[in-house]
């Protein structure tokens, strides 16, 4: 094998963990490979660290094989992963208890009271958002509220990323666009808010538990120890900041100013680009920073594929065939698609809801419905974006695995009145997480590596109209509370 420049992009998210090569220089994808995690079932979704490093470690070899290269080869790494969870280690940095996902919503209740103490307005003012059960500090005060023992052992806080650029370079560090969905940052201002978790402990040293905060571009350090042993890296390996999914993701598309990218994975996220912070007390919209030192207001739902997932298991079909169904069906019922809870609007106990069904509704038009009511609600979160004044003028972009159905792509043509565009990308969050192990290797400006790497765009679907009163009708489904979770 000839010796090559590859930098390492990883995805660690809920499902799997995947990596992705790319030649140093061209951006040029080598290779990739992927091994899966423990399934997790909301409303209590967990899953043990040491997995996730075992997926990576697996990921790695596999991808390396499949580029055909050498692990000598690899000159930086960076790891974008699933946001906000919390990963307690003790003062052995040894890892306390299952790590409390995204889409863990147990935290609820106390989250509730820390909102109920600060109020929602000066948590805006301050963390950019409103902090929902996904958010970590609200399984911070879960530890403290029903685990106290292992509350007790807490010496360092770090979220899924983290540990594992932790276990790369032995550093407790993470980047903005992690730390601002914690709800005890601020990332204007770019420093902790140790006096929001002193609300549940007065008598912490929280600034000393938390992991350093690094700029886009800066390095981590080296891959050391064990870490370099079991990877098989040569000396000198660099390791990036790393960042969130979402984030990442956006450096893999080439997203700039006006573009707004639609999300379709196991949540559903729309997102777009800010120059400065978005402070939304409707608590919509997630005032977080992106991984270029600047802002990615966002809004996210906790069910997207999951919800034609889970209605192609109730049809009995296949994707492909609930997708046919979904296409060839006049409009018919709509779905409330809050299968597991729902993030955005927070209504944590919620149920689906299946409304306006009648003795003519076809099996066609209940596969409609599916994919309806997740497009529906994350055109809702544009809608959002928009009242805030972020620009969204520029393309629109449908990824992730659902993103590939083409239900997904025209009934969001349809709902935006606008062209569908997908990347020619493979894995858009550890295409990302490359480009910034391609900014550390060449000492320069994540932004400029974006740029140079941007990938090509595909138009895939054209708007055909839309019907205003699937509005209307949606927005009564989705206003139903009798039938919240028991």
């Amino acid at each position: 094998m000839t010796a090559r420049r590859i930098v390492a992009g990883v995805d660690s998210s809920t499902q799997s963990c995947k990596v992705e090569l790319f030649d140093a220089e061209s951006g040029v994808r080598q290779g990739g490979g992927s091994a899966p995690h423990p399934p997790v079932f909301p409303p209590v979704s967990e899953q043990r660290p040491e997995d996730w490093w075992t997926a990576f470690v697996t990921a790695f070899h596999l991808a390396v094989e499949d580029a055909d290269v050498d692990p000598a080869d690899v000159i930086a790494i960076s790891v974008a992963a699933q946001c906000h969870g919390l990963v307690p280690l003790d003062s052995e940095n040894r890892v306390i208890r299952p790590a409390k996902l995204w889409n863990d919503t147990t935290s609820t209740l106390e989250l509730a009271r820390l909102r109920g103490i600060v109020g929602d307005d000066e948590l805006v003012h301050r963390v950019g958002t409103v902090p929902t059960a996904a958010f970590t500090i609200g399984k911070v005060a879960w530890l403290a509220e029903h685990e106290p023992t292992s509350f007790e052992r807490l010496d360092r806080i770090l979220l899924p990323h983290d540990y594992l650029t932790f276990r790369l370079t032995g550093r407790a560090v993470t980047d903005r666009s992690e730390a601002s969905g914690t709800g005890y940052y601020d990332a204007d201002a770019r420093e902790y808010l140790p006096d929001l978790l002193r609300l549940i402990d007065p008598h912490r040293d929280w600034l000393r538990m938390l992991p350093e905060v690094l700029a886009p571009s800066e390095s981590a350090g080296e891959v050391i120890g064990q870490a370099r042993e079991e990877l098989e890296l040569p000396p000198g390996v660099l390791v990036g900041a790393g960042g969130g999914d979402q984030h990442a993701a956006a450096l893999g598309l080439g997203i700039v100013d006006g573009d707004v990218v639609y999300s379709f994975g196991t949540s559903g996220v729309v997102s777009a680009l800010s120059p400065t912070p978005i402070r939304d007390v409707s608590g919509h919209v997630d005032g977080v920073a992106d991984m270029t030192g600047g802002y990615m207001p966002l809004v996210s739902t906790l069910n997207a594929a999951r919800t034609t997932d889970t209605f192609a298991r109730i049809l009995n079909v296949d994707h492909h065939e609930l997708s046919r169904l979904a296409l060839g069906a006049q409009p018919g019922p709509v779905l409330a698609p809050y299968l597991d809870g729902e993030r955005t609007p927070d209504l944590p106990g919620a149920v689906g809801i299946l409304g306006g069904i009648t003795t003519s509704t076809s099996r066609e038009q209940v596969a409609r419905a599916a994919y309806e009511g997740v497009v529906l609600g994350l055109v809702s979160g544009q809608n959002h974006l928009e009242r805030m004044g972020v620009r969204t003028h520029g393309r629109v972009l449908a990824v992730g695995g659902g993103a590939k159905s083409p239900a997904y792509q025209q009934l969001l043509a349809d709902a935006v009145g606008r062209t569908i565009h997908t990347a020619d990308v493979q894995e858009a969050t550890a295409r990302g997480a490359a480009v910034q192990a391609a900014a550390i290797a060449h000492t320069t400006d994540v932004a400029t590596i974006r740029d140079r790497w941007a990938p090509r765009l595909t138009s895939v679907a054209q708007p055909r109209g839309f019907d205003e009163s699937r509005w209307e009708a949606y927005r009564a489904v989705t206003s139903i509370r009798e039938l919240d979770r028991p």
